[in-house]
């Protein structure tokens, strides 16, 4: 990563588009000092509810990111770790940790294919990959548990998973040696992250290892990395992000929750929030200034990031002479459609800050409105999940 002002690849699982965009924290490299550290985030005060934070990550270097810690057990026994810095992720579905972030004592059970070879994954992200092998863990979140889930192990170093296959590695680079955290816990809208991996090896997802190298695999449904929502035994239709508002000139740290369930308790209640259903990809539309694209709403990009040329940039992060009040409408599937009204301010702006709520730019994504960790401060966010029920109505949808 160099200095200064950058737009650059993050991993993000999407359907059928994939891609991510973060801004390299090193920007705010002159303008603030801080290390790595950081205060324990607080207790959760409820069983379905799991405290986030957004601080400078394992490295000094994240810029509005929102970590949680995750425990993954070797399933059926008290076989533990916690993983802190985790990043929580709405836009992309399922556990990825890094390997180097477990201990040896935790051996997770492998996933096979059905001719009972072991199963690694290219997980694809703009312009790249993280290669890992799949295998099952119980994953606490608080006091929710899914058990036996399958999880993806970037960068795996056992046998037969070492070696890259040419047809991932030739994807890009190799993001799972930089994730800039310990893993990624995917809560969107969808269970699984490759459908069509269930009757087609083409995607070139999943690969099945043996002794002589790893060749595209179909994956059963049940056997691919997944979110772990959906295999709670309760509070499982989705997820609510609740995160305080943000000034401008940003903040050293945030604290929030990420609360599990929608509608089932008395801390995840719809109330008065808009629901905006979702398409087959998990995206809504957006109009900004008479253009209409596809959008979504995701916690992994830390800005928020669309197309305007009237906006002065530094290399591809928005950076106006002054803020900028802006407005966009948000349209479900259905047609339900609400105004938003955001600001952008300079990110040269922003101090020591490692939350910033007023950060954008034009990551080239074209046709696409990414709403990123900024639309969620000062917000309650709910995330429900592919058909499951809700008082409002069956996901996928996001409503706020």
């Amino acid at each position: 990563m160099g200095r200064g002002i950058q737009a650059m690849a993050r991993l993000s699982l999407r359907p059928g588009l994939v891609f991510a965009v973060l801004i390299a924290a090193a920007v705010l490299s002159g303008c603030g000092g801080g290390s790595g550290s950081s205060p324990p985030p607080p207790p959760p005060t409820a069983g379905n509810e799991l405290a986030v934070t957004v601080d400078r990550g394992i490295d000094g270097a994240a810029f509005n990111s929102l970590f949680a810690s995750v425990t993954v057990c070797v399933p059926g026994t008290t076989n533990c770790q916690t993983v802190d810095h985790v990043l929580v992720d709405t836009g992309s579905y399922g556990l990825r940790l890094a390997a180097s972030a477990l201990g040896s004592a935790v051996s997770l059970p492998a996933v096979a294919n059905a001719l009972g070879a072991p199963v690694a994954e290219c997980a694809h992200f703009a312009g790249g990959y993280a290669w890992g092998s799949v295998r099952r863990a119980d994953v606490k979140l608080s006091g929710e548990t899914a058990a036996n889930l399958p999880v993806q192990i970037v960068a795996d170093p056992v046998a037969p998973y070492g070696n890259v296959p040419a047809a991932c590695s030739s994807t890009g680079a190799d993001f799972g040696v930089s994730l800039g955290a310990k893993g990624i816990l995917g809560v969107g809208v969808f269970n699984q992250d490759c459908p069509a991996c269930t009757t087609s090896a083409a995607p070139g997802v999943y690969f099945a290892c043996t002794s002589v190298g790893c060749f595209s695999t179909p994956l059963a449904q049940g056997s691919q990395v997944a979110n772990p929502v959906p295999a709670f035994a309760v509070n499982n239709n989705g997820v609510v992000v609740v995160l305080p508002e943000v000034p401008r000139g940003g903040a050293a740290t945030l604290s929030g929750s990420l609360i599990f369930g929608i509608g089932t308790q008395p801390n995840n209640q719809l109330g008065s929030a808009t629901v905006y259903t979702t398409d087959s990809q998990g995206n809504f539309t957006t109009t900004y200034k008479g253009t209409t694209v596809s959008s979504f709403l995701d916690t992994g990009s830390n800005g928020i990031f669309f197309s305007d040329p009237s906006i002065p940039q530094c290399s591809g992060v928005f950076c106006p002479q002054v803020p900028l009040t802006l407005t966009a409408v948000n349209t479900s599937s259905t047609g339900v459609a609400g105004t938003v009204s955001f600001t952008i301010e300079s990110i040269q702006s922003i101090g020591s800050g490692m939350a910033a709520a007023h950060i954008g730019g034009d990551a080239g994504l074209g046709r696409i409105f990414d709403w990123g960790l900024p639309f969620f401060f000062g917000r309650k966010v709910f995330v429900a999940v592919t058909g499951a029920s809700t008082p409002k109505g069956a996901g996928p949808y996001w409503a706020y």
